[in-house]
């Protein structure tokens, strides 16, 4: 079924919506929870609760883009898990976490700063050629490990290493440039 066509069931508070979501999407939620839990039930009762959560927040909420909408929600689910949890995957995630807050911490600031944040991210992420924008949401979005990553784009972990270097220090002064205090 189409986006739009299930984004109308939920308008519609179509229970189907759900079950439809479900059937497109339920693979990748899973697997971005897992890749965050290294953990199969943690990672289906995140799957689970995205599910309620855009029940909840379709409408009013419209969706330019529902796999990407239900990725950040699904993400942030499991990141506030995981640190409920306190379990780490072989240090992997806190090390992902540690690279980025280098560049952007979230102190949980005023609501029209996140939103500046957000919109530079993504002005950021859409400046970079494909491969790069690909290694940086791969690291940071799916949280996907350097060996994997370096597997996934058939290139070296060193190479991976390097991008994501210079991609860390690019963010900043992209950041800077743009007035978002870090």
């Amino acid at each position: 079924m189409e986006d739009k066509r299930i984004i109308e069931l939920y308008f519609a508070r179509d229970e189907r919506a759900i079950e439809e979501t479900k059937s497109k999407y339920g693979r990748l939620l899973l697997s971005i929870a897992y890749r965050i839990l290294g953990n199969r039930q943690d990672s289906e009762e995140c799957e689970s609760d995205t599910y309620f959560r855009t029940w909840n927040s379709v409408p009013p909420t419209n969706p330019s883009s529902l796999s990407a909408y239900l990725s950040r929600i699904t993400r942030n689910l499991a990141i506030n898990r995981y640190h409920r949890n306190r379990r780490s995957r072989d240090g992997e995630m806190e090390l992902i976490l540690d690279e980025l807050s280098e560049v952007i911490t979230d102190d949980g600031g005023r609501i029209d700063e996140q939103i500046a944040l957000q919109d530079a991210l993504e002005g950021f992420v859409g400046g970079l050629d494909m491969t790069k924008r690909l290694i940086f949401l791969k690291r940071y979005y799916y949280m996907m490990s350097l060996r994997d990553i370096a597997r996934d784009m058939e290139i070296s972990v060193g190479t991976v290493k390097s991008h994501l270097s210079r991609m860390r220090n690019a963010l900043r002064n992209y950041l800077t440039e743009r007035g978002i205090v870090i």
